[in-house]
C-alpha cells in the first residue's frame, strides 16, 4: 500500500500540470466561440429558392446489405432536392450487397449501381474513387455533368433540406460541411451517449472555431459537398485520386489538401427547423468493443498518419489545430490515468477521515503547497463537463445532459484504449511495411416510425412514356382509379405500383386478388401521378 500511495503521489503534480494547460487550450476556444456569437448580429441565411445544381451522392459500400436498402428508400423519399443522382460502390466479392443494390436500382432510375474493379475491403477512399471514375463515365455516356458532389454512408438519415443547404452554401465556397449528429438513444447507453455528447461539443464549438483562429476543416466523410472544382483540383494533384486509399480517414487528409490548395471550406452552423437540427442523423456504435475499433481507426488516421503525412507544416492556425487533433495521443491515456488517480486520492481521505488515520502521502500532496493547482486543475475539469452539459442539452435536452459526468469517465476509457491499440497496429504496419486495413464499423440503420408510410417508400419520377401497354393492364381500371395506383413495371414477378399518396392498410392483400405477382409500392408526385394516370387510360381503352 506504502508504494502504490507513494506512486500517485508522485503522479498527483504532473496530472494537475497536464489538466491545467489542457484546460487552458479549451477556454481559447470556449472564448473564441463567445465571442464569435457575440459579434454575429443575426443567424445564418437558409437556402431559401436557390437554383439547384446537379449533384451526385457518393455511398460507399461494403458488406451493408442489412440498411442500405432502407437507407436509400427513405432518404429517396425524404429528400426535398430533385437534381440528384445516386451512386453506390459496392465489390464484386460482396454479393448480398450487390444484390440489395441492383434490386432499388431496378426501381429507381436516379440510382446508379458502381462495381469496383477489384475484391474488397480495400479502403473507404479507394471505393468513393472508384465511384468517382463512374460518375465521369455516365457523364461521357449521358452528355451531362454534375456540378457538386456529397458523400454519405450507408447508415445516414439525410435531413430533407439537407442538399438543398449544401447547394446553397457551395455557391461561395468549394467545400462545404453540414453537421452530423448521433441519433438520441436511452441515457443507459453509455456507449453510443459519449458520442452524442462528443458531437454535440464538436459540432457546437471546435468546428466553429476552426473558421475563426484560421485552421482548415476536416471533412466527417458524411455530409460533406464538394464544388466540381474543388474535385477536379485533388484528383490533378495525385493521379486522379480524389482520396488517398492508404489512408483510413480520407475524409480528414482531404480537408487538410484543400486548404493547402487554397480552396474556400464552410462549416454550416448547426440550425433547428422544425424543432430538429438541419443535420446529418445516424447510429453510432453502441457495443464498447464496436467504439473501440472505430476509434482506432480515427487515431491511427488522424493522429498518426496526420503527422506522417502532413508534419507540422502550415501557418500558426494550422499548427495549433493539428496539435489539437493529436494531442490526445498523450492526453487520452493521462485522461484515464487522472481518472484513476483521483478516485484512488478521493478514497484515500475518506479512509482517512472515517477512520481518524493519517493521510498518507498522496493525501498529503492532496493538503499540502500544491493543493491550490490541484484545485485549478479540478475546477478546469469541471468546466469542461460543464460546456459539454451545455451542448448536449441544446440537442438532446437537459435531462440527457446530466448522464454527461459519467458518459465523460466512459470516454476516457474507450479512448485510452483505442489510442493505445492504434500506436501497437500503427508501428507494427510500418515495421512490416504492411498498408493499414478498412477498420470497418457494423451499422445499424433506424426503424424510422413516422406517421406516414410515404417517408419509407422510395420517391421517383416515371416517365409515362415508358409505361408498356401490357403493364398498365396488369390491373383494371377501376382499380386503378379507387385505389390511386397505377401498374407502372414488372420485374422478377413483382409488379411496381406507382400512387401519390400512402397506401391504406390492408391494400397489398386487397390488391392481390387482381394479380399475383408480389405488390410493390412507389411514391410520385400527386402531378406526376396525374399524367401517368391519364396516358395509361389512353392505353387501357
Amino acid at each position: 500500500m506504502d508504494i502504490i500511495d507513494a506512486w500517485v503521489a508522485a503522479c498527483l503534480l504532473p496530472l494537475a500540470i497536464v489538466a491545467v494547460l489542457s484546460g487552458i487550450d479549451d477556454l481559447i476556444l470556449d472564448m473564441s466561440v463567445a465571442w464569435g456569437r457575440l459579434r454575429r448580429r443575426r443567424p445564418e441565411a437558409g437556402p431559401g429558392l436557390c437554383p439547384e445544381k446537379r449533384m451526385a451522392v457518393f455511398v460507399p459500400l461494403w458488406q451493408e446489405h442489412d440498411v442500405i436498402t432502407r437507407m436509400l428508400r427513405h432518404n429517396l423519399s425524404a429528400i426535398r432536392y430533385s437534381n440528384y443522382d445516386v451512386f453506390v460502390g459496392c465489390y464484386p466479392n460482396d454479393s448480398l450487397t450487390l444484390e440489395a443494390v441492383r434490386e432499388i436500382e431496378a426501381l429507381t432510375p436516379n440510382i446508379h449501381l458502381t462495381i469496383v474493379p477489384h475484391d474488397g475491403p480495400t479502403s473507404k477512399a479507394d471505393c468513393l474513387n472508384w465511384i468517382y471514375q463512374a460518375m465521369l463515365a455516365h457523364e461521357e455516356a449521358c452528355g451531362s455533368r454534375f456540378e457538386l458532389v456529397v458523400t454519405h454512408d450507408a447508415e445516414d438519415v439525410i435531413h430533407p433540406e439537407g442538399l438543398s443547404w449544401i447547394n446553397y452554401y457551395l455557391r461561395s465556397h468549394d467545400m462545404v460541411q453540414i453537421p452530423v449528429l448521433p441519433l438520441p438513444t436511452p441515457g443507459h447507453r453509455l456507449t453510443h451517449g459519449v458520442y452524442c455528447d462528443e458531437f454535440a461539443e464538436f459540432q457546437t464549438k471546435d468546428v466553429p472555431a476552426r473558421r475563426m483562429l484560421g485552421g482548415f476543416l476536416p471533412s466527417n466523410g458524411v455530409g460533406t459537398g464538394y464544388s466540381r472544382r474543388a474535385l477536379e483540383a485533388l484528383a490533378s494533384a495525385a493521379a486522379n485520386r480524389l482520396f488517398d486509399p492508404e489512408c483510413l480517414t480520407e475524409d480528414y487528409d482531404c480537408g487538410i489538401r484543400l486548404h493547402r490548395l487554397g480552396f474556400r471550406q464552410y462549416f454550416i452552423p448547426i440550425q433547428f427547423l422544425e424543432g430538429q437540427p438541419v443535420a446529418t442523423r445516424e447510429y453510432f456504435p453502441r457495443r464498447f468493443r464496436q467504439a473501440v475499433r472505430q476509434r482506432t481507426r480515427w487515431v491511427t488516421g488522424i493522429a498518426l498518419q496526420g503527422w506522417e503525412r502532413h508534419g507540422w507544416r502550415g501557418g500558426l492556425g494550422v499548427v495549433y489545430w493539428f496539435w489539437r487533433d493529436r494531442k490526445g495521443l498523450l492526453g487520452n491515456p493521462l485522461s484515464l490515468l487522472a481518472n484513476l488517480v483521483s478516485v484512488y486520492g478521493m478514497a484515500t481521505l475518506a479512509w482517512a477521515a472515517a477512520t481518524g488515520r493519517p493521510w498518507g502521502l498522496a493525501g498529503a500532496v492532496l493538503a499540502g503547497a500544491t493543493g491550490w493547482l490541484l484545485a485549478v486543475a479540478l475546477i478546469s475539469q469541471g468546466w469542461r463537463i460543464l460546456v459539454r452539459m451545455v451542448c448536449s442539452g441544446r440537442i438532446y435536452g437537459w435531462g440527457y445532459a446530466a448522464g454527461v459526468p459519467a458518459r465523460v469517465v466512459w470516454a476516457n476509457w474507450m479512448n485510452a484504449i483505442a489510442t493505445a491499440l492504434a500506436v501497437v497496429r500503427y508501428t507494427r504496419a510500418r515495421l512490416g511495411r504492411r498498408s493499414h486495413a478498412w477498420l470497418k464499423t457494423e451499422h445499424t440503420y433506424p426503424a424510422l416510425e413516422t406517421a406516414s408510410r410515404r417517408q419509407v417508400l422510395p420517391l421517383a419520377r416515371i416517365d409515362p412514356a415508358g409505361v408498356r401497354r401490357e403493364t398498365a393492364r396488369a390491373l383494371p381500371l377501376h382499380v386503378v382509379e379507387r385505389w390511386k395506383v397505377l401498374p407502372c413495371r414488372i420485374n422478377e414477378g413483382r409488379l411496381l405500383l406507382a400512387t401519390p399518396q400512402e397506401p391504406p392498410p390492408g391494400a397489398d392483400a386487397e390488391l392481390s386478388r387482381f394479380t399475383s405477382l408480389q405488390i410493390c409500392f412507389q411514391i410520385v408526385s400527386p402531378e406526376d401521378f396525374e399524367r401517368l394516370l391519364g396516358a395509361a387510360a389512353v392505353q387501357v381503352r
